[in-house]
């Protein structure tokens, strides 16, 4: 494990200097928010030039949050939570690497002065995501983690999400980007330096990321987006192009009322439309589409991620009337399923 993680301390250090170093030519093709994109108009070139994510792990609702972003390079990320987050929040980096974290440290004062703040609201520590508390970060302490396209190169999956379940606050949510493999890739190629530092080779099988999440204390998560991820490289797909790949977004709230399945517990679900950038709808993840004021059945999971988070504000969702055993229409897979679905009589929801 040592190993592994020394190798990519060494290739994001002193290997690659900016994007156009990256080999397998398949990074970040999510486009970002309109409130992700005016905070990264204000972010340093150097940072952004710099940027080694697979896609745009930032959520709604963040002012006056404290954000963690685990494996924040550069900061980009950071920055951006910084400006949503406003002078009354808190956005913390953490990265292993001494050459990333020096950038991000360098633009402080200059990010502070753009965003117009009185004094900065960010701070950087220099560590590892599978041990957050020799970092001195608090059980309980923390709104909301995000990570872009970092969990994939850690040794230690299990840790890293156990951690990131400590820190959390009770409704706190883990929102993070990464690749995604439809099967378990051999140690061989795990090993192979260049594949892991790629971002490649460390991919979770998305069933042992089903299982690790469960393990970590997590009993249901979603999806917000699935990504083909495209090899653009001869030799990397040589050697292992018999895996697809995807780029996934995860949503994950840290709630002790989870249950494994979809339970129907008779609740109905109202979004507000307040929500900035979204007067019309929101998408919970890529299978539930809230309409503004428009009823939708939901299953208790759903109902709990509506009201017992910092969504709570938007959404107005009706307690409890019974059990009515398993919500049979979970598991539509994506947005567009449930717009067709929400064709029929107005409260018949589709989860």
């Amino acid at each position: 494990m040592s190993d592994i993680i020394e190798s990519v301390k060494e290739y994001y250090g002193k290997t690659i200097h900016s994007t156009k170093d990256l080999q397998s030519g398949a990074y970040c093709t999510e486009v970002p928010s309109a409130e992700v994109r005016s905070a990264l108009s204000l972010v340093a070139d150097e940072i952004k030039e710099k940027f080694y994510g697979c896609g745009s792990p930032l959520p709604q609702l963040l002012r006056g949050m404290t954000v963690l972003d685990l494996g924040c390079g550069t900061g980009r990320d950071v920055y951006i939570a910084s400006r949503m987050v406003g002078e009354n929040g808190h956005a913390i980096g953490v990265d292993m690497t001494t050459e990333q974290i020096e950038i991000a440290k360098k633009y402080q004062e200059e990010q502070r002065e753009k965003f117009g703040y009185s004094k900065s609201n960010v701070s950087f520590k220099q560590g590892y995501i599978e041990d957050l508390k020799a970092l001195g970060i608090e059980d309980n302490s923390i709104d909301v983690v995000i990570s872009n396209c970092v969990i994939n190169l850690s040794p230690n999956k299990e840790q890293v999400f156990r951690e990131i379940y400590r820190v959390l606050k009770p409704g706190g949510e883990l929102y993070f980007s990464d690749v995604f493999a439809d099967r378990r890739i051999p140690d061989e190629l795990v090993n192979d330096p260049i594949l892991r530092a790629e971002c490649i080779s460390g991919a979770m099988y998305v069933e042992d990321f089903r299982r690790l999440m469960t393990a970590a204390g997590w009993a249901d998560f979603r999806y917000t987006s699935v990504r083909e991820f495209v090899l653009n490289n001869d030799n990397m797909n040589r050697k292992i192009g018999f895996v697809n790949f995807t780029s996934r977004t995860v949503r994950a709230f840290k709630l002790t009322d989870l249950e494994d399945i979809c339970e129907d517990y008779g609740q109905v679900a109202f979004y507000n439309g307040c929500i900035p950038g979204h007067p019309h709808y929101f998408d919970l993840d890529d299978h539930h589409r809230f309409f503004t004021n428009q009823p939708m059945l939901v299953c208790g999971n759903t109902a709990s991620m509506a009201s017992n988070t910092r969504f709570g504000k938007v959404f107005k969702v009706t307690e409890r009337t019974g059990h009515f055993g398993t919500f049979g229409a979970c598991g539509n897979p994506t947005v567009e399923a449930v717009q067709t679905a929400s064709s029929c009589a107005p409260g018949s929801g589709c989860c």
